[in-house]
């Protein structure tokens, strides 16, 4: 069963069409489920006034997606049931354990997100106690840690004495320092960078590779030191590699490229440039997200009347009311009518307030309204 999706300031609504019931439906949804958390998302949203039938299998699918969302940090809502559904979790106790809301717009609506501020507030103060040890534990060019407070060697006193020059002062915890600052720096740019990117959520696999291609840049520079044989041997080693996944967004090119350099300045000493690096990087991550403008969004989006009747004319009226131009792609006419049009909706506007003026409740003759980007050809 493909259930229809749509995706709004970064969350996802499911709108299942037919019964959640045993015998394949009920767990097509759960498995659509758990297919889509793998993919990155986390904020999902259950629109179940289509939903005509329900029975345990269904509650069951319903619970097990909540169950699965939260063990991944994300969440599952239910936004307009029915009555018979709704009455179905009361006899069950479930309307107080999974999160039932009367509408997509109550659904969507968070509380104020202390934990993210919290989690954001740490990452700053980290990069800040990153470039105080910097400045405190200083390396030199040939890539030998020298502490410059009371009591320390400085590199020429270093030099005086060749065992301790041979065993650098705080080795091997320098080096540890410097690959540890890497991969906080690039856990707090990755954290902002998915924060800031509701239109497309970040999936584990990126997120984690971000965080070790710091590290690996940080190490490297470790390994090569001053050495240029060492550099040319870990050049002819990398040409060997083949990374054959695509990365199709050009911003996570880039940032990836960014948290590579703030890697190899932490592998060189430098974590006072690293470390503010990151917080301009993180900086302008959101400023941005913030300052540049959203393009017009070209969806599809296919319409299910109630009956044989299409309401033609009151979606023309609402497209117009928000603006949305629109060019019908395809019309089938059976027990129930159906329309796709391939829609530009302006950036301010929201699909959902969209799609729940098309609805008005069943008033105008619509089922269910679903929409989806156009497949790139």
């Amino acid at each position: 069963m493909a259930i229809p999706q749509q995706v709004a300031r970064g969350h996802l609504v499911l709108t299942p069409r037919q019964p959640l019931v045993a015998g394949g439906e009920a767990e097509d949804f759960e498995a659509s489920v758990k297919r889509l958390l793998g993919q990155g998302y986390r904020l999902l949203i259950a629109d179940l006034n289509a939903v005509t039938a329900i029975d345990s299998a269904g509650i069951r699918a319903l619970v097990r997606a909540h169950t699965s969302a939260g063990r991944v940090g994300g969440s599952f809502r239910i936004a307009r049931p029915t009555a018979h559904t709704l009455e179905l979790l009361r006899v069950a106790r479930l309307d107080n354990v999974l999160s039932v809301y009367d509408s997509i717009h109550e659904a969507k609506q968070q509380a104020f997100k202390w934990r993210e501020i919290a989690t954001i507030s740490l990452g700053i103060a980290a990069c800040l106690l990153i470039a105080g040890i910097g400045i405190e534990w200083r390396v030199p060019p040939g890539g030998v840690a020298v502490a410059t407070g009371a009591g320390s060697l400085t590199a020429p006193d270093a030099a005086a004495s060749g065992a301790l020059w041979a065993t650098p002062w705080g080795y091997p915890f320098s080096e540890l320092v410097q690959l540890l600052s890497a991969g906080v720096i690039a856990v707090f740019v990755t954290h902002v960078q998915k924060l800031h990117q509701k239109d497309r959520p970040m999936n584990r696999s990126m997120e984690q590779a971000q965080v070790l291609l710091a590290v690996a840049g940080a190490l490297i520079m470790i390994i090569i030191g001053s050495s240029l044989a060492r550099a040319f041997g870990i050049a002819g080693a990398a040409g060997i590699i083949r990374f054959r996944t695509p990365v199709e967004d050009p911003k996570d090119v880039t940032v990836l490229f960014l948290l590579m350099g703030l890697g190899m300045a932490c592998g060189i000493g430098a974590l006072p440039i690293a470390a503010l690096g990151a917080l301009f990087l993180a900086a302008a991550i959101v400023v941005l997200d913030k300052l540049v403008a959203v393009k017009p969004r070209v969806m599809l989006v296919e319409m299910t009347a109630s009956g044989r009747e299409f309401p033609l004319a009151h979606v023309v009226s609402v497209f117009a009311q928000y603006g949305v131009t629109w060019e019908p792609l395809e019309f089938t006419q059976g027990d129930e009518a159906e329309m796709t049009y391939r829609t530009t909706l302006p950036a301010h506007v929201s699909i959902d307030e969209v799609t729940e003026a098309l609805v008005g409740g069943g008033k105008h003759g619509l089922g269910a309204v679903s929409w989806e980007p156009p497949k790139k050809s």
